[in-house]
């Protein structure tokens, strides 16, 4: 299965016989509530998820996106139609990284059939519908946790010094020029610079599976026995796994990601450019 779904795809399949679930995910970090704008036009038969409420718990010290609790993930889903029969499709405003949340956190949760749609809501190009729409009938989907690999912050620092690690965030936080959020700006120490924003086109489509790989070839993944991926809290370090995806790279996530390191002093921090 695909983890990117084009717009032409996507409208073939809503006219097909079994339909993908349509989840919107458009989300702002520090911005406003994409609700309002979703209920003024989404997708056809698209129901919206809150990010920062459904596919993350409470703020802490695990990070700003924290896993949420299974249970409520569940009852969160299945209340917007999703079964694990059923495949679903996710979209935000374009970014890609809210939609790669939902996208690895249903794969984390089990789900077999998630798929992006390549360059989100800007690329539909379709018929839009407006207003509130709740699904016909309530999904079935039980998560079952850890079916994914991932993370932890011990896990990071291990494989920074075996593997690969990769810092999707901006290069400048990365090195520890500016840190507009967390308490302290560096990486993880053995950490490589990866920004997402280098995985997508200008109009913010995915690269091509090929160059993925080269890029990602470049960073030393092909010679990494694992690679993982982590941002600020992890969001956009979904959207990088994502890519690895798409290059055929299995890759963890570190979901605490920089938010979660960071706020523990006794934590080690680099600074300065990748060392390669």
């Amino acid at each position: 299965m695909n983890a990117i779904i084009s717009a032409s795809e996507l409208a073939s399949d809503l006219e097909g016989g079994n339909p993908p679930v349509v989840l919107d995910v458009r989300w702002q970090l520090g911005g406003p509530h994409q609700r309002p704008a979703y209920e003024e036009a989404h997708i056809p038969s698209a129901v919206f998820v809150d990010l920062d409420a459904e596919l993350a718990g409470p703020a802490g010290a695990a990070g700003r996106h924290p896993l949420p609790d299974p249970e409520r993930f569940g009852a969160a889903m299945r209340a917007a139609g999703v079964s694990g029969d059923r495949g679903v499709v996710v979209y935000d405003g374009g970014q890609g990284w809210a939609a790669a949340r939902a996208w690895w956190l249903l794969r984390w949760a089990g789900h077999p059939s998630v798929r992006v749609l390549d360059g989100g809501l800007a690329a539909w190009g379709g018929a839009l519908e407006s207003g509130d729409v709740r699904p016909p009938e309530e999904g079935t989907f039980e998560p079952v946790p850890d079916s994914v690999p991932r993370l932890d912050a011990d896990g990071a620092a291990a494989l920074a010094r075996s593997g690969l690690l990769l810092d999707a965030r901006a290069a400048e936080r990365y090195r520890g020029d500016v840190e507009p959020i967390d308490r302290v700006g560096g990486h993880i120490p053995g950490a490589v610079s990866a920004p997402t924003t280098e995985n997508v086109r200008d109009d913010g489509r995915f690269r091509t599976a090929g160059e993925l790989a080269a890029r990602f070839t470049a960073l030393g993944a092909s010679d990494a026995p694992e690679v993982g991926v982590y941002c600020g809290s992890g969001v956009s370090g979904a959207h990088e796994v994502l890519a690895l995806a798409v290059a055929g790279i299995p890759a963890a996530l570190y979901v605490g990601s920089w938010s979660e390191w960071s706020s523990d002093a006794s934590r080690p921090v680099a600074k300065g450019p990748d060392p390669q």
